[in-house]
Parts: structure tokens; sequence; C-alpha cells
């Protein structure tokens, strides 16, 4: 016999947006089943109805497709550029569990019949009660078979009264025997008898549990490789157990790594709602006259919970974002879709995250340790060897300065294409106002500066600004134009009248125009430079002057210098 091909997949709740370390899990899926000329499954699990939805669903698919992380099997999906990804050619689906229902059902009522599963009628309070006694004699609470279950035997009492409608959940009938679970990235460990009761597999709702729907899904869909991270490594044994009470086969497990932050925290939404709490806070203490409530009238949300969440006692993400927002503070990148709204690189974040507890083992030229390397690369090196034991350590400098250096490595072409892509979706106010070449233009202007794509909407804030709504920085004002019996404004004038008889409007002309005068007054560069720049933006920085007015063109920089010396020469 030959062994089967090899199948992994991702599974996410359809609960919010894509967080970082589920992209991890999704580009490792993907990248072994790539090494072995398998098969990567999507598969939705959305059977927290009150939780899940179909947008966030979308925005996970979409989030995947723009890291380059597609899926062979599971919901259809068409990509920005038109192709159709996903589909169900093997006749596995549907997948999104909330759809499966008969099925689970199906599975579970063959379990009850074999007496390997039992409808239980307590109520949450009678279960609070006996965890309460268990936990008050200093014991540890296991839920207590009833009296009346016995393993291997048909209740047909019990199966009567929940066909008949009485409120129930379903249990499995554990065998209470050790589970030895073979991890293919933290080892063998075996779990001892006690640590399976007889937990939950169908909910009072009539849905499966997590650990029944994703058991009956691996076998159904023939997964082969379960590679997800080791906060789920003390669940396997249950889905052991219930693959074994089931006549499943039990596919290769490998637990991946947590990631947390430098400090040593476990990284999440509630990095966002700690730095929003913190800033206001901060800003609290300094402003006497302002209280939460007034806060909250501020930023558009209800008293009770801004009061609440600058106590701790809730993580809005709602009220973290409009304090964000009011503030003019960035929140800490968590999700996919914050790193997308930042303007990072899917090829930067797709490299950064796959050292995120794996390393290739390779040596650049170098000598170093191999860092740099596409998805292509990981594809055809990726293996569960080389999966680390220890939590690893999301680095947002190192991120950085990854995301810096493949904007680099990009022609000038493709910058202006990818940023203009990008601005569209995240500042179409900028490219909306300028033609091709101008673009063009800025975009070479400001790509050595900008390390993100919204770096380089900071480089470009002068090209958003009307010639009438430049507003001059005071301390640029004082230090370019006023300075030295105003001998910036003196320049600047003179160059103005220069600047007039300009013919050629080309950066490199322009450019060499401002030099050329520089050195005719015998002063340096930045005597004439700033106040040019104090003119054309507010302040003392912007790109090289030559691309700044080549972007303006010539009326729109006449008029801001003519503006600037209305204004200063009071």
């Amino acid at each position: 016999m030959t062994n089967p091909p090899v199948i992994t997949r991702f599974a996410p709740s359809p609960t919010g947006h894509l967080h970082i370390g589920g992209a991890r899990t999704a580009l490792f899926c993907w990248a072994f089943a790539r090494r072995h000329g398998g098969h990567f499954v999507l598969r939705i699990e959305d059977t927290d109805a009150a939780r899940s939805s179909d947008e966030s669903a979308r925005g996970i698919m979409e989030d995947l497709v723009w890291l380059g992380i597609e899926w062979d099997e599971g919901p259809e999906f068409t990509t920005p550029d038109g192709r159709k990804i996903g589909g169900d050619p093997r006749g596995v689906g549907p997948f999104f569990q909330a759809r499966r229902v008969d099925l689970y059902n199906s599975h579970l009522e063959r379990l009850v019949r074999a007496g390997l599963a039992y409808p239980a009628f307590e109520g949450s309070e009678e279960l609070e009660a006996r965890r309460k006694a268990v936990f008050a004699a200093k014991g540890t609470y296991r839920y207590e078979r009833p009296a009346d279950v016995t393993p291997g035997v048909f209740n047909e009492a019990r199966w009567a009264r929940a066909l008949a409608g009485e409120t129930h959940v379903v249990r499995l009938v554990s065998p209470m025997t050790a589970v030895v679970v073979d991890d293919q990235v933290l080892g063998e460990k075996t779990f001892p008898a006690d640590h399976v009761d007889d937990f939950v597999i169908r909910k009072a709702d009539g849905l499966p549990t997590y650990h029944f729907a994703v058991v009956v899904d691996d076998e159904t869909m023939g997964i082969t490789h379960v590679l997800r991270a080791q906060e789920h490594f003390n669940n396997t044994p249950r889905h052991i157990v219930l693959q074994r009470a089931l006549g499943f086969r039990t596919p290769v497990y490998g637990h991946m790594p947590l990631i947390f932050n430098m400090d040593g925290t476990k990284m999440g939404k509630r990095d966002k709602a700690k730095a929003a709490r913190a800033a206001a806070k901060t800003l609290l203490q300094k402003s006497p006259d302002l209280n939460a409530e007034l806060l909250a009238a501020g930023i558009g949300q209800e008293p009770a919970v801004v009061e609440q969440f600058l106590a701790a006692e809730n993580d809005s993400m709602e009220v973290a974002a409009a304090i964000a927002a009011k503030l003019g503070i960035a929140l800490p990148e968590v999700e996919v879709s914050d790193f997308r709204a930042n303007g990072y690189l899917p090829g930067a974040i797709d490299n950064f995250v796959s050292l995120l507890g794996w390393n290739p083992g390779m040596k650049a030229a170098d000598g170093k340790d191999l860092e740099k390397f596409d998805t292509a690369f990981l594809a055809g090196h990726f293996d569960m060897a080389r999966i680390g034991r220890t939590n690893a350590k999301f680095d947002r400098a190192k991120l950085l300065s990854f995301d810096g250096d493949a904007i680099a490595a990009m022609s000038d072409e493709e910058f202006a294409r990818a940023w203009r892509a990008w601005c569209s979706e995240y500042e179409p106010a900028l490219p909306a106002g300028l033609d091709g070449p101008r673009w063009t233009l800025l975009a070479r202007a400001v790509k050595p500066r900008a390390k993100t794509m919204r770096d380089g909407v900071k480089a470009a804030g002068f090209a958003m600004l009307t010639d009438a709504g430049v507003t001059y920085d005071p301390a640029a004002v004082e230090k370019n134009l006023r300075a030295k019996d105003g001998e910036g404004l003196g320049l600047l004038r003179e160059f103005h009248g220069a600047l007039q008889q300009a013919r050629d409007w080309e950066p490199q002309a322009l450019n060499a125009m401002v030099e050329a005068f520089a050195k005719e007054r015998g002063v340096g560069m930045g005597a004439i430079a700033q106040p040019i720049r104090v003119a054309l933006a507010g302040t003392g920085v912007s790109p090289p002057l030559g691309e700044t007015m080549g972007v303006l063109g010539r009326e729109s920089t006449l008029a801001r210098i003519s503006r600037c010396l209305a204004v200063h020469a009071a």
C-alpha cells in the first residue's frame, strides 16, 4: 500500500479578523502540503453562532489570499485578479461547520447507540453547585458519570428523553485510560487516565462542541497532518479518545510554539486595549477638566462602557479604536488587517512569521543564518523537524526592517504600482489628484524614506494639501525663515523671482537650480533649501526639492512660495 497524500488544514473561527498567529499556522500548513505535493484545505469552524459571521469569514479569506496562502479545497473565492480558488473536487464539503450538523449528528447517534456517549440532563446551576462543593473540599472537579450509564450499553431511556425534547447535552463515555500523544514537535507525552472525563460533545443548542466537530471533520476530509498552536496540545488526548471511539485514524500532530510580545506577554487583541487604555489614562491625568464621561462623549461611546474600559473591566475593541482615532495614536498591529492597513508587504509578513518558531537551518552567502527568503523557498524546505519548542518573540523592529528591505529591493516602477494600489484602498485622497507621471515622480521621491507604504504617505503629506491649506510649523518658521534677521525669508524671496524664470521643470534641473542659487550667493544648501521646504510643506522636512517641486508643478510651487512670503513678511 502507498501512503495517502499529505492533506493539511487551516480551520479558523470567523469571530473576528485573522490573528497574525493564525496566519503563521495557515502558512505552515500550506507550506507543508506544498513540500509534499499534497493538498491544503480551508475549513471555517462557525458553530459558535453567536460570535461567527459571514463578514469575518470573508475577511479571513481575503487576508489569506493577500498573503499568498491559497487553499486547494474549501470555500470558493474569487481573487482580486479574477482567479477562482477553493472548491470541493473530492466531495468532502461543505467547508462551513454550521452546514455539517447532520453529519455530526449521525456520528453522534452512532456513539450513543453503541453505549459510547449518552444524554446528560443536569442544569448549569446543579453542575456549578457540584464544582463549588469539590473546590471547597480542596479537590479537583471531575464530572461524575450518572449511575445508570454503563460503558458499551445503549441507554434507551435517556435517549428517549432527549428525543422527546428535554434539555440536554451529550457526553462521551471516557475510557478512563492513559493516553499517549506522539507529537512531532513536542515529542511523546503520556496523559493520565483522569485527564479526560465524560466531556460534552454536543451542546444544549444542538450544535457540536469544537472537540467533536474537529475530529469528525479531520476524518471525513482525510486530514493526514494537523499543525496547530501549542495551546491546543492538552486537547489532543480528548481528540484521540474520540477518534478511537468513532473508529477513526489519528492524524500526525505537530503543535507549534505560541507567539509572545517582546516583554513576554502573549500577543493578542488585548494589546490594543492596553495601549488605548494607557493613552486615555495619561490624557485624563494631564487634563484636570476632563473625566471619563466627557471622554466618552468625545469619542461617541457610552459612558458606562468607557468607565469599564478604563478600569480594565472590558477590552472593547470599539472603544480602543475610538480612543486611538481621537488621540491620533497608533495601536499595535495584531491582526493581518492591521498590518495591511499600515502598509506592510505580504512577502515581508510571510518571511517574518516563517521565522516565528521555525528556521531553515541554512547559512546565507555572508555566513550568517539564512533569514531572507520567499514563500517558494519555504514551500520547498519546510518540515516539522525544525519547528522549535520555545515560545516565539514578535520583534516589531525586525519586521519593520524586513519590510523596509523589501521595499528597497523593489524597482521604482514596482513601488509606484504597489503604493498606488495600497493608497487607493487606504489613503484614496493622495493619488486622486496626481496623474501618472507625477505619481511616479512622487513614488520615487518617497521610496527611500518608506519602511512601509504608510511611511510613504507621511513623506508625501505635502502633496495632499491645497496651496492655501499649508500650515506652517512655528519652530520651523522661526529657525528657517526669521532667524538671522530674516535671512531665510530674503533668500526665499530672491529664489521665488529666479524660479519664475525657470524653463525646465524636471527634478534634476530644479535641484541643479537650487544648488546653483546657493553657490552664487555663497551660502550652504540648507540656507535656501530649508526655507523652500517650509514654504512648500509647512515644515523643514520633505523629499528632495526637485522631486517635491516636480510633483506640485509650476503653478502650485510658485503659489505656495508666494503665500509663505506674504504670510511671514510682517
